[in-house]
């Protein structure tokens, strides 16, 4: 299966995520390139369950985004 930062992996960002990240990440959940240049960060912080601050992610989630970053991050 193919996976894309757009149907896949984008819709895993809720809103609250996205508006945290732009205000003290740096960096915004909701901008493809964004999410690309800061995958192996992101991925560590999920891993780590500190990302997003409110919950952990599903662990099917968090290996649908390492999936995505060794497909090779496709928009």
């Amino acid at each position: 299966m193919a996976i894309s930062y757009a149907a896949n992996i984008r819709p895993l960002f809720r809103d609250k995520d996205v508006s945290s990240m732009k205000n003290f990440g740096g960096f915004d959940l909701s901008a493809y390139q964004d999410v690309a240049d800061n995958a192996d960060d992101i991925l560590a912080r999920l891993r780590k369950g500190d990302m997003p601050c409110d919950h952990r992610w599903p662990p099917a989630d968090v290996q649908l985004f390492a999936d995505w970053m060794a497909q090779g991050k496709q928009p």
